[in-house]
């Protein structure tokens, strides 16, 4: 029988955790790099390549292709071996091929088809950093942080991306959208290296026999699927970036060529947008615990869809500017609160030996949504107009709200329990093959979900 290994003991702050604030630092800088980037692309591909509504969807449906077909994968070898080194490689082969479009564009040689290759390459890169990183976390602090850390990462992420978001503007300002790029590939080499230093002992199941690893990836499949609890958060973010995935392929097309929104001006938005995500991750543990964290995330969901009608009815106007930029402060302050609170949940209830291959289950069926989303919005949108695109996209948000709101979850009144430790588990017999680590029971099973602890 193949156990899980305990996790770590760390200290209870977690500003005195040396491995948790590298961790911090160089994920934080990711999250700045890659906000630049965001800002830069888009107008790359709209101003700059006279990119078309449908060029626009390709370019974001094979730089969301990646996670779809990768991210199974990336969970189980994250779960097989070290982390760390996983996140290093991601770090530098995004950091090379985000390289090579300043210096095409140089040689004036930069064409659409180069950036959805660098979409590629960069997608793919992101899925093996983003496995390890996400499942390394509860190896590095104790259970009982998880939540308190999971909303200071979120804060700080948010405010690293308003950040970045303000630095890329002013850098395709300054230099052009290409050479504002060399600002994210600095981030990963940054990345790569706080990555580097962190000195956590990193331990991974024995195995007396090398196993496949499509049957690792099973088990994970499973380990998501008889969970109830799991598998209702992974169909809700899959269901949320399925209509995000819509909106977001034709956003920044829709502000800045049907809206007139200069660049700057497009930063700016993003950057107010990032700012309610720090406001809702850093506001997440105190709102669980007043109103409980079901009904916090189910509130959150149902104000998500609402967020988008000032979009809708906009037209070219400073006024109109500021309102979607308050109605994206306030739909990413929701997304900060929920997905915080949902990431905590389906780590605090996974086994160690598991956390990658659960967070690569959610990735799956998440990352599988968005090409769907962006091929969807292209052709709405070459069909029927963008905004026609973008009402289709708003009236999707309602389905994750429907899927949550018809499982017991939507009333959890406090943060689960975590799973038993290997040598108080149930031993299975040794002929029913590679043992799993049993999921939690399902909350009809649990009883009472109105402040009981699962």
């Amino acid at each position: 029988m193949t156990a899980c290994p305990d996790s770590s003991t760390a200290p209870k702050s977690l500003w005195r955790h040396r491995d948790f604030r590298r961790y911090l630092t160089g994920q934080t800088a990711s999250v700045a790099g890659s906000s630049i980037s965001s800002m830069a692309i888009p107008v790359l591909a709209v101003l700059h390549l006279d990119a078309t509504p449908g060029q626009v969807a390709w370019l974001a449906f094979w730089g969301q292709l990646p996670p779809a077909l990768l991210a199974l994968h990336a969970g189980a070898l994250a779960d097989r071996h070290s982390k760390r080194r996983q996140m290093i490689t991601g770090d530098l082969v995004s950091a090379t091929a985000l390289a090579t479009v300043p210096v095409a564009a140089a040689l004036e040689e930069l064409t659409l088809a180069q950036l959805m290759v660098v979409a590629v390459v960069h997608g793919a890169a992101g899925v093996l950093h983003d496995a390890a990183a996400i499942s390394l976390l509860p190896t590095l602090v104790d259970r009982s942080l998880i939540q308190r850390g999971n909303s200071r990462i979120g804060g700080l992420f948010a405010i690293a991306a308003t950040g970045g978001s303000s630095l890329g503007a002013a850098l395709t300002a300054l230099l052009g959208p290409a050479r504002a790029l060399l600002g994210d590939v600095g981030s990963y080499l940054l990345s790569a290296w706080c990555t580097a230093r962190i000195q956590a002992r990193e331990t991974t199941p024995a195995r007396t026999t090398q196993r496949r690893l499509r049957t690792e990836i099973a088990e994970g499949l499973r380990y998501v699927r008889d969970d109830h609890r799991l598998s209702v958060l992974t169909w809700v973010n899959a269901t949320t970036s399925l209509a995000l995935a819509v909106l977001n392929t034709l956003w920044a097309l829709y502000l800045l060529r049907v809206l007139e929104m200069s660049a700057t001006t497009f930063g700016v938005v993003l950057g107010i947008g990032a700012l309610g995500a720090a406001a809702g991750a850093l506001s997440a543990p105190a709102i669980a615990r007043r109103f409980g964290p079901g009904p916090m995330m189910f509130g959150a969901l149902a104000l998500t869809p609402l967020t988008q009608v000032p979009l809708l009815l906009a037209s070219p106007a400073l006024g109109w500017e500021i309102v979607i930029g308050g109605a994206l402060f306030l739909q990413l302050a929701c997304a900060g609160a929920a997905g915080t609170t949902q990431r905590s949940i389906r780590q605090i209830i996974t086994e160690d030996c598991m956390q990658a291959r659960m967070q690569a289950v959610s990735t799956w069926l998440t990352s599988g949504a968005r090409p769907l989303g962006a091929l969807l919005a292209g052709g709405l949108g070459t069909w029927a107009g963008v905004r026609p695109a973008l009402i289709a996209g708003a009236c999707l948000l309602v389905v994750p709200l429907v899927v949550l709101a018809r499982s017991p979850l939507r009333a959890l009144r406090q943060m689960p329990a975590p799973p038993p430790s290997p040598d108080t588990a149930e031993q299975r017999p040794a002929a029913a093959g590679p043992a799993v680590p049993a999921p939690g029971p399902a909350p009809a099973a649990e009883g009472v979900m109105d402040g009981g602890m699962p």
